[in-house]
C-alpha cells in the first residue's frame, strides 16, 4: 500500500501479534511509543459503534525529535510519527506508516527535508522487518 501520505503493507499475524512486532521492531530502530490510541475503543465508548480493531501509534525516536524541534520549534505539530495497525473486516491486518517525506516537507526548510529522508529510512526497514 502506497498514498502520497503514508505506505504500508499487510501482515499474515494476529492483532495483538501484529502490535507487539511493530512495537519491537520500532524499538529496533530507535523509537518510543509515545502514544497508543485505540480507535475502535473510543468509538465503541463514545458511539456505540463497533469496528474492527483500529490503533494508532505515535512513533518518536527522540535524538531525531530533538534534531528537529532545534531546527523548528513549531514541528511539534508534526510529531510523533504516526503507524497505524488496523484490522479490515476481511480479518487481513494492515501496518501503515506516515509518510514523513510529505508531511515535513511542508515546512520548507533544507534540513528539514534531509532528516524527513531519514525519518522515512528508518520506518521502511520497520515495514521489512515485519
Amino acid at each position: 500500500m502506497t498514498i502520497e501520505y503514508g505506505f504500508g503493507k499487510i501482515i499474515d499475524v494476529p492483532f495483538s501479534e501484529a502490535i507487539s512486532r511493530v512495537t519491537d521492531a520500532l524499538q529496533q530502530e530507535g523509537f518510543g511509543i509515545l502514544s497508543d490510541i485505540d480507535v475502535a475503543a473510543a468509538l465503541k465508548k463514545k458511539l456505540s459503534k463497533e469496528i474492527p480493531p483500529y490503533r494508532i501509534l505515535g512513533a518518536c525516536n527522540p535524538p531525531l525529535a530533538d534534531r528537529a524541534i532545534s531546527m523548528e520549534p513549531s514541528i511539534g505539530l508534526l510529531l510523533p510519527c504516526n503507524v497505524v495497525v488496523r484490522e479490515d473486516d476481511a480479518n487481513q491486518v494492515h501496518v501503515e506508516f506516515m509518510n514523513t517525506d510529505a508531511v515535513l516537507q511542508l515546512v520548507g526548510k533544507p534540513g528539514i527535508a534531509e532528516l524527513a529522508g531519514e525519518v522515512r529510512q528508518r520506518l521502511e526497514r520497520v515495514m521489512s522487518a515485519l
